[in-house]
Parts: structure tokens; sequence; C-alpha cells
């Protein structure tokens, strides 16, 4: 074991025995002059302790950035090594996060055994004091806040929710509320010595609490066995890491029902006169007042069309897409550009398209997105596994271990909601496109 791996160890007993007389206090009771005397000493060997770890990181750091490469001396002759080969370079951050997992996979889950292959494999000194740093968590270890962050920023291109504008804030213990408005001011014109009346604004708050999402990524073994060769599979991991992450958000997003401990999504927040039922028949005409109308709600409420946006299935946009008018051309040209009627439209496969009595149904959202706020807490934690199961796709039960994988799971823990519960318009009981 390392030094600094060697003191944080002892610098954890004595944080257990401090916080075993805190509880002391927290039951009600006082401590007395031993355990005062006892917490204070406790307090002062802490103090030392994480000095000298500092110290310790900071020699660790500065090898790490005069590290020679193996087959080379101090002075660049062929011979023996005299010291350990380790990058000075910070890695890609989510490549960085990938091959964090995977060593904590080829090191059978233990942090110490990772950590020294991540010194001794030449891997970034990141990446190396990132698993010397880690500590467990109740939801598997918890990844550096550098790397987590660089994680969840990477989630944009793969949720897109957060794609089309939604303003990531942090949690602050879990928790973040914000004002809204629920009512403008009264603006009077007066005449001469008339009183001004006295109109206040009413206010409501946004309240958004911590909800633990997870997602789960099987890996193939032999993959991971080979990424030590080839770089390019810690960048295929932390993609396989973020499309799951991503995917799971909107699915939680945009319809999550918001009860127990689900976040509130969409469709949800959505006010009852804002929910707009599909009328009968698809003509061109019906189809684009439609569409119109779900703006109009919107418009209507003086909501700031400037970062509106539409959500849909991939079915309803690409029916939308081959839709023609009278003279056979396009009736939305525009969605080869990713645009429907002015405003950017994404696509995603948890907008279901199963819904309604007869299965078929889907939904449409247009949504002012710059009004949407995802509070997030930047730690996430990872678990590993080679014998658990999983469900996929289809629902089958598969066995990590039958399949020779390893399943990572990442725990975040996020919350949803609009300031603005006018910003939302929802479509239901769309069927176009159905049987396509």
């Amino acid at each position: 074991m390392s030094l600094v791996l060697q003191m944080r160890s002892e610098r954890a007993q004595l944080v257990a025995q401090v916080q075993a007389l805190a509880q002391v206090e927290a039951g009600g009771a006082s401590l007395n002059v031993e355990q005062l005397a006892q917490f204070a000493q406790l307090e002062t060997q802490i103090n030392e302790l994480t000095a000298k770890i500092t110290r310790a990181e900071s020699v660790e750091r500065l090898a790490a950035s005069t590290a020679v490469p193996v087959e080379e001396s101090a002075q660049g002759n062929k011979g023996s090594p005299t010291h350990v080969s380790v990058h000075s370079e910070p890695t890609k951050p989510g490549v960085a996060m990938a091959q964090m997992v995977r060593l904590m996979v080829q090191a059978g889950g233990n942090q110490q055994v990772a950590a020294e292959m991540a010194k001794t494999g030449g891997y970034g000194a990141d990446v190396h004091m990132a698993l010397s740093t880690v500590t467990p968590g109740s939801g598997g270890v918890l990844v550096p806040e550098n790397f987590s962050t660089s994680v969840i920023e990477s989630l944009r291109p793969k949720s897109v929710v957060r794609k089309m504008g939604a303003i990531s804030l942090p949690l602050n213990n879990g928790n973040l509320t914000m004002p809204r408005v629920l009512g403008n001011t009264q603006v009077t014109y007066l005449g001469t010595e008339e009183d001004i009346a006295i109109t206040d604004m009413q206010f409501g708050d946004l309240k958004l609490s911590a909800k633990k999402a997870a997602a789960i990524v099987p890996i193939s073994n032999d993959l991971l066995a080979y990424a030590g060769v080839n770089p390019r599979i810690d960048s295929q991991v932390s993609s396989d890491l973020a499309v799951s992450m991503g995917l799971s958000e909107d699915l939680h997003f945009i319809r999550g029902a918001g009860t127990g401990s689900l976040p509130k999504g969409l469709r949800y927040w959505a006010l009852p006169g804002n929910v707009m039922g599909a009328p009968a028949g698809a003509t061109l005409a019906i189809v684009d007042l439609y569409l119109g109308g779900m703006m109009l709600r919107l418009e209507g409420a003086n909501v700031d069309l400037a970062g509106c946006g539409w959500i849909m299935a991939p079915r309803t946009i690409r029916w939308l897409q081959s839709l023609r008018d009278g003279n056979g051309n396009k009736a939305y040209p525009e969605i080869d550009a990713g645009m429907l009627k002015g405003y950017p439209v994404a696509l995603t496969t948890q907008v279901p398209v199963n819904l309604g009595v007869g299965g078929d149904e889907s939904e449409i959202y247009f949504v002012n997105f710059s009004d949407c706020y995802i509070g997030e807490d930047t730690t996430l934690a990872i678990a590993i596994s080679t014998e658990a199961s999983y469900k996929d796709a289809a629902g089958n039960t598969v066995s990590a271990f039958q399949r020779d994988q390893t399943l990572i799971r990442v725990i975040s823990k996020h919350d949803f909601g609009p300031r603005h519960v006018e910003s939302i318009s929802v479509g239901t009981g769309i069927t176009w496109g159905a049987g396509m």
C-alpha cells in the first residue's frame, strides 16, 4: 500500500471515532470531560494527517510529471528503469472515467489494487489520483467531481431535453428552490393627484430535490480485456455510459409521473388546458392548424418563444417529413434541417408510440426549454458486477455471468421542472405514422 493510501486509511479510522462521539450528542446526551479531550485530540490528529496527505500528494504529482519511460534512464540511455511510467498530461475526461471503471473491473473491485495498476500501467496521473482518492458510498464507489462533471456535460448531445436547452443547476444539499412569478404587475394610468394602486406581483417556488436514477451498462469482458491495447475502447465504454444515462434521463424528464421517488416530467407539469388531444383526420390543413394551436397555447401566455422547440417520436417526425401539399411538394421541407414551423425539433424513442386504448398513440411536445431546469448532484456512484442479471430491451432477464459480461451501474441524483408551467404544451393521441 502506498504511503498516501496508508495515511488516508488512518485518517478514515480517526474520522470514524469522531463520528461515534458526535452520535452521543446527536442522541441528546452531552460529552463528558474525557470525551471532550478525546474529541480535541482526534481533531488535531486528523488535521495533522490531512496536512501530511496534502504534501505526499504533491510529491506524487511532481513524480508523475517527471516520470521517465521504462525503456530509458534519466539520462535518456537504454538501461534499467529508475521510475515508473506515468503520463503527466490529463486524460480526456470521459475517457478518464472509462479507464477508472475498467481498472476497477480488472482489479475485481479493489480500489487500492486499481490505483496501483493505474500507477504502474502508464495511465494518466489524474486517473491514478482519482482511484487513490475515491471513497465508497452507499451506491458504490464515488466518482471524483472533476470526472463526474465532465460525464454529465457529455450527456448534452445524448439527452434531447438537455440538447434542446434545459438549464443545469447544482443541487445544494440535495435541494434547489427557485422563485417564479405567478401573476404580472398591473400597470395603471393616473390622473392628477390620484393615488397609485398597490398591485403586488404574485410569486411561487419551483422546488427540486434529488431523485436517484440508475443506469446499467453491460460490457463484454473480451472488450474490457482488449482495451489495454486499443484506447478507442475506452471511448466506446464512455459513450455507452453517456447514452444509457441520457436515455434514462429523457424517459423521466419527458414522462415521469412525479410520484414517489420519480421526477415529474413535461407531460405531468403541463397545465390541463395545454394538453391537446389530436383531431380527427390527418389532412395537411388539419395537422398544420393543430400544430399552430400547440404553439398558440404558449403565445397566449406571453411565453418567450426564443427558447422553444419540439420533441416527438421518430415515427411522428418521419410522417410529417413525408407529408405533401396539393402540388406534391413537401409540406415541411425544413424538417430536413432539423426544424419544424421555425423551431428546432428533436426525436427520441423515449416518447412512446404504444399509448391509448389501441396501443398505437404517441405524443408531441412544444416547450420553452430555456424555462426548464435540471437540478443535479454532481456526484456519480459506480458499482461493478460480473454476476448480477439485467433486463434487455425486450424485457428478457440476462445473466452477466452466462454472457461473460461485466455490468456497470451508474447512479446519479437529479430532479427536473419548469419555472412556469405555461411553457409546456402537449399533443396527445397522435396516431400519425402508425403502421409505418
